[in-house]
């Protein structure tokens, strides 16, 4: 089964074509659309085993984008299928899905109102996903879709763990909780690292360090996430690249109050302002700032350090949290490619178990390594994540039991 996995943005579009079977994938293309509304849009298309292709042209609206990614890969120069008729499904990545979906879902009605009830709690992602569905649902009607939420495996997290210190009647009456995010991500890698290492993912403590611009770490007990470090909304947690992370609310308060910010002048802060370009002043780029600090600029060497503490921390809570951890995971644009990363947030916990293969670790790159020492009691793998295989393989195994 050929399936399109989509990834709408407010102004984007990311997509992969994958060929799924029962038991392989095997990926075909990917591309994305960029600068959708205006009147330089960009597709970059990227054939397995063919030149990639680029087009600058107008891109008025999301409709659009899709029309164009279907042309693109049904091209008979630079596409990948030679009709829609070989397309079996669609698969779309959905940030939020409240409390509704524990599990990935076919779409229909009732699927759609429930992601469109949740455009409150992601009112930059849901409704860009949404035009993504319902684009679908008017240039290929036939064509089963599938959502894939980023916040359906941390369904799992207890009560203890979900809720705020609120007044009760907050979640009662507007569901104010901790969600988590990376779901997909953090699930994959947690499943891979296990077939690394020899270990049992229903019968293990893990913890997950999804490290990228966004980032969060997750405590995976047993196969079920436990804690995670993203909360009501992507801002809590760790220090990001605009992102400012867990605060103390009363600093926020304060701020607002000296600056009289309005509240959405308050959420640009410490969302787009925030995390190691506010700390810095340079850039949200991790690139950017080791750059920076192997230059001797003091403050991007300060930054490394809040965001490499920031993540060390949750590591060691979710440690104490599980009574235990035999698997640290590193995956994400940061964590697959910064060895000094993975080697600050290892080093000095020897106590806890962990023996990193400091040797290994330096200069890896974006390649799936055990890179603990072999007595290590504690395992320490670096593992590619791929969200969008996730995505491919939910969408197959859901419309191909559907059809049964």
């Amino acid at each position: 089964m050929i399936i399109l996995v989509l990834n709408c943005g407010s102004s984007s579009i990311k997509y992969q074509v994958i060929d799924m079977t029962s038991s392989e994938s095997n990926l075909l293309a990917k591309g994305q659309i960029e600068r959708i509304g205006l009147s330089d849009g960009v597709l970059t298309h990227k054939p397995i085993g063919k030149d990639k292709y680029e087009l600058i042209k107008s891109i008025p609206d999301h409709s659009a984008g899709i029309n164009l990614i279907i042309n693109t890969i049904t091209d008979p120069d630079y596409g990948v299928i030679k009709s829609l008729a070989e397309l079996g499904a669609v698969g779309h990545r959905v940030a939020h899905g409240g409390e509704f979906f524990k599990e990935s879902a076919v779409i229909d009605k009732s699927v759609i109102q429930k992601i469109e009830s949740c455009f409150d709690l992601a009112p930059l992602h849901n409704p860009a996903h949404m035009k993504g569905i319902l684009s679908i649902e008017t240039i290929l009607p036939h064509v089963p879709q599938v959502a894939v939420f980023d916040t359906s495996f941390h369904q799992s997290m207890p009560e203890k763990n979900f809720l705020y210190a609120f007044p009760y009647k907050y979640y009662e009456q507007f569901r104010v909780r901790k969600y988590g995010f990376h779901g997909t991500s953090h699930k994959f890698v947690a499943q891979r690292a296990c077939e690394m290492t020899g270990l049992d993912f229903e019968n293990s403590k893990i913890i997950t360090c999804h490290i990228g611009n966004g980032g969060s770490v997750t405590a995976i007990l047993n196969g079920k996430s436990f804690d995670t470090s993203m909360g009501f909304t992507p801002v809590d947690g760790l220090i990001m690249g605009t992102r400012c992370g867990s605060v103390d609310p009363g600093a926020i308060l304060y701020i607002a109050e000296k600056e009289q910010f309005s509240w959405s002048r308050m959420n640009d802060l410490i969302n787009k302002e925030s995390g190691v370009l506010g700390i810095t002043g340079l850039s949200s780029d991790m690139r950017d700032i080791e750059h920076a600090a192997s230059d001797g600029n003091e403050r991007a060497k300060l930054a490394l350090e809040m965001y490499n503490t920031r993540i060390k921390k949750f590591v060691g809570a979710y440690a104490a949290e599980m009574e235990g951890v035999d698997l640290i995971v590193f995956t994400g644009g940061v964590g697959e490619n910064e060895a000094s990363l993975r080697e600050f947030v290892c080093k000095g916990l020897e106590f806890m178990g962990v023996e990193l293969d400091y040797e290994k670790n330096r200069g890896l790159r974006g390649k799936d390594t055990v890179i603990s020492k072999p007595e290590s009691r504690v395992k320490v793998a670096l593992t590619c994540t791929n969200e969008e295989l996730v995505i491919a393989a939910d969408t197959f195994r859901l419309v191909k039991k559907r059809s049964e």
